[in-house]
Formats: C-alpha cells, structure tokens, sequence
C-alpha cells in the first residue's frame, strides 16, 4: 500500500508541478513576445504555444481525479457531521460505515460508466483539438481516478470498522516538518545586560549564576 500511496502523491505533485510551469512559461512567452525586440520577438512568435491551455486543461482533469481519492484517504473532504456526532457511538459508526460504503459504491459506479465512454471513444478514434492525441487518453481519468477512490472508500470502511477511527487531517501541520519545541518562559525585565528593559521589582538573572534570578 505504501508504494500506492507515494505514486499516488507523486503524480499529483508532478501535475501539479507541470501544469504551474507550463502556465508560467506561456504566460511569460505572450508577454515577451509582445516587446518589440529585435531578433528576439521574431523568434518568440516562431514558437508555437498553442498546446499549452489544452494540455494544463488535461492535466488539471487527472489531478482533480486522482487528487480525490487522496482527500478520501487522508480525510481533508469537507463533511457535514453536526448530527451524525450528536447520535451515540454505536448508531454514529452504522451512519459513517453506510457513508463510506455509499461513496464506494458510487465512485465505483462512476468508474465503471467510465470505462465504458472509453472504450467507445477508442472505438471512434476521436482526437483531442489542439495537440490531436486519443481522447481516450483524456477519459481515462474518469475510470481510472474513480476506481482509485472507491478503493480508498474501502480502505477507509475497513479501517473503521477494526479501530473505530477515521483519517483526519491537521492543516496546520506541514509534513516532515517537525512541531518546534515550547520556548523557555523568559522574564526578559529579569536579564543582565544592555538590550532588554529592567524593572527593580523583578530579581536579576546574571550569567556567571548560571542564569538563576538573584
């Protein structure tokens, strides 16, 4: 599952990464080529950037696709849970199991619906407009990122069923980011030296007291 995982993550990121520098590079070519430089706009308006909304447009699909089935497994898709958390905890887990199990089956019909428009795309031997590649290639995403999420819907269904827990996402925590240890509680009017401001009532903390207050 492991290895499942980091593709998964790995082909979003390199969609994501893909996509921003594709944007990037037509955005700044259509400004540049503009510029009446000699030599340069000549060469600019030579290159062909034609493909490049097409292509992001196609990478985006396959990044919302598969970046579904990531929510599914890490948690971050919104949910409406006020009155399910007010229920008690056996009746809670029957609702959530019947919501994982929905979603399953859902997204499996999907992908299943999807693979279908596929195979008769490929059938029809339709092109997509601008770069001329399979379509099919462009619908395989459909079949692909929905059959992905249902399994993370079972996954997810199995996981709760043996321990009772669901993934949940912290936003405010960055992976491989380590939580900064609790800084020391300093009375900075307590420090002997020059920078901080001091008051008599508080003791002094001097260095060769080995920062005790006095």
């Amino acid at each position: 599952m492991k290895f499942l995982d980091h593709l998964e993550e790995w082909l979003i990121a390199f969609l994501i990464a893909g996509a921003t520098l594709i944007v990037f590079v037509s955005v700044v070519h259509r400004y540049l080529a503009g510029m009446a430089i000699p030599g340069l706009q000549d060469w600019l308006l030579s290159l062909d950037f034609s493909w490049a909304q097409e292509l992001c447009i196609f990478m985006f699909i396959w990044m919302a696709k598969f970046g579904a089935a990531y929510g599914v497994r890490t948690g971050i898709h919104v949910g409406v849970d006020v009155l399910i958390n007010r229920l008690s905890t056996p009746m809670r887990a029957k609702f959530v199991l019947f919501g994982l199990l929905a979603g399953a089956t859902f997204t499996g019909i999907v992908g299943t619906f999807g693979a279908g428009l596929v195979a008769h795309v490929m059938h029809t031997g339709s092109t997509t407009e601008v770069l001329e590649w399979p379509a099919w290639i462009l619908y395989m995403a459909i079949p692909l990122g929905s059959y992905l999420m249902c399994f993370r819907f079972l996954q997810v269904a199995w996981a709760f069923h043996r321990t009772g827990d669901l993934p949940h996402h912290d936003h405010g925590h960055v992976e491989g980011v380590d939580d900064p240890d609790k800084p020391e509680d300093i009375n900075w009017f307590a420090l002997d030296d020059d920078l901080h401001p001091r008051e008599m009532s508080h003791p002094i903390r001097k260095p060769e007291d080995g920062g005790k207050p006095q």
